[in-house]
């Protein structure tokens, strides 16, 4: 048989094949082509020494953004910016730095214990066309981890923990710090719809700008870092990782400053969350759940967002409402015991709702004086169910 001969057949049985396909996948149902795949993938599986792992930019019933995925990202671009031939630029870091990473249907290899891996970006476009209000999601992302089966246990048990905790490092140094601003429950939904909004958060302040006594500065100091690295502790102990300072003092001494000083210093994002649009406990929780962790949460005026105020009635003014019978209504005296109620528990209901949350910082800040937090706080702690402290700020 001649070399022409032979092409002339190869071609054939290809163009044979493809019709055979092209029939089998039109006219067949969906079920005999999950069965297809899965006994082809069986039969590669049998064949091929190799195995696959894919790690999918979205990921559970709400399609939120995979953090491995976006770990996995950071740590390849450390890589791919040597190795790959066609990449995406990135800007980052106060629009001063460009981070490459793999575009797509892009490979690259790496090396681990003397392991090759090869890392490669797919992308799954959808068959049909369709408007949507989402496209990023339409089309599936997701990197591809290929590697021998004898090395199985090796990126089982160390390798991929190793990608992951290197690429967050990277993504902590290179990310674009923010401060995140909560919406209003009412605009919670629709397309394009999130709890929090934000902007590039840019400030100066430092605790070497800041107007504070340098032994007063270098004892926070010490315990913000304290608290950094006290991740083992608190898993110890069975407590969140978590860490609360109430502020207080009056206008225009510095308590916003010291939030940005303090954010500055963690290299942290600052959540400003504002109670007065938060309409119950279950809106708050779900304010909460959608941030991150290595977060500043900022509230501020706690006193006048919870109306914990209320509680300090003088004496005097309660005899005089007595006198007058404004009390004595059982219904009314019920309501006034509900709000007193209420506002005793809300502002315990605030970190308790943050026990699910991992490595945060609460700022509270008040305008109130030190003579006045005995009562907000029910007992003078400064930390409102937040291990904590007071720090007050004068002019």
């Amino acid at each position: 048989m001649s070399l022409l001969e032979m092409w002339t057949n190869l071609g054939t049985a290809i163009g044979s094949l493809m019709f055979a396909y092209a029939m089998f996948q039109q006219y067949f149902p969906d079920q005999l082509h999950g069965y297809a795949r899965t006994y082809l993938q069986k039969l590669i599986a049998f064949t091929s020494p190799y195995i696959h792992i894919t790690f999918h930019e979205y990921t559970g019933e709400r399609l939120k953004r995979s953090e491995v995925y976006t770990a996995i990202q950071s740590y390849l671009s450390a890589n791919s910016s040597m190795r790959a031939k066609r990449l995406k630029a990135d800007v980052v870091k106060d629009n001063q730095s460009v981070v490459l990473t793999m575009d797509d249907h892009e490979e690259i290899t790496d090396d681990f214990n003397g392991i090759k891996i090869w890392w490669s970006s797919r992308k799954n476009t959808p068959k049909t066309q369709s408007f949507s209000f989402y496209p990023d999601k339409d089309e599936r992302r997701y990197f591809k981890l290929t590697v021998h089966g004898r090395h199985r246990e090796t990126i089982m048990t160390s390798y991929i923990d190793h990608v992951i905790k290197e690429g967050k490092a990277i993504s902590v140094k290179n990310r674009q710090r923010k401060l995140y601003t909560n919406n209003p429950s009412d605009n919670w939904h629709g397309w394009k719809a999130t709890k929090w909004s934000h902007v590039v958060f840019e400030h100066p302040a430092s605790f070497d700008t800041l107007a504070m006594a340098t032994k007063m500065k270098e004892q926070i100091k010490n315990d913000l870092i304290k608290f950094t690295k006290g991740k083992d502790y608190y898993a110890k102990i069975g407590k969140a990782w978590k860490r609360g300072y109430l502020l207080f003092g009056p206008p225009g001494t510095g308590k916003s400053t010291m939030v940005v000083a303090m954010a500055n210093f963690l290299n942290y994002d600052v959540y400003d969350l504002e109670l007065t649009t938060v309409k119950d406990n279950s809106e708050l929780r779900k304010l909460l759940i959608e941030t991150t962790s290595k977060s500043i949460i900022v509230i501020e005026d706690i006193d006048c967002s919870l109306d914990l105020t209320g509680q300090r009635k003088p004496k005097k003014e309660k005899d005089e409402d007595d006198e007058k019978g404004e009390n004595n209504d059982p219904i009314s005296k019920k309501k006034k015991e509900l709000e007193e109620e209420k506002g005793k528990s809300s502002k315990s209901k605030i970190f308790t709702s943050c026990d699910l949350l991992d490595s945060y910082f609460a700022l509270l800040t008040t305008d109130l004086d030190k003579s006045q937090l005995d009562d907000v706080d029910g007992g003078g702690s400064g930390s409102y169910g937040c291990p904590g402290r007071l720090l007050e700020s004068k002019r």
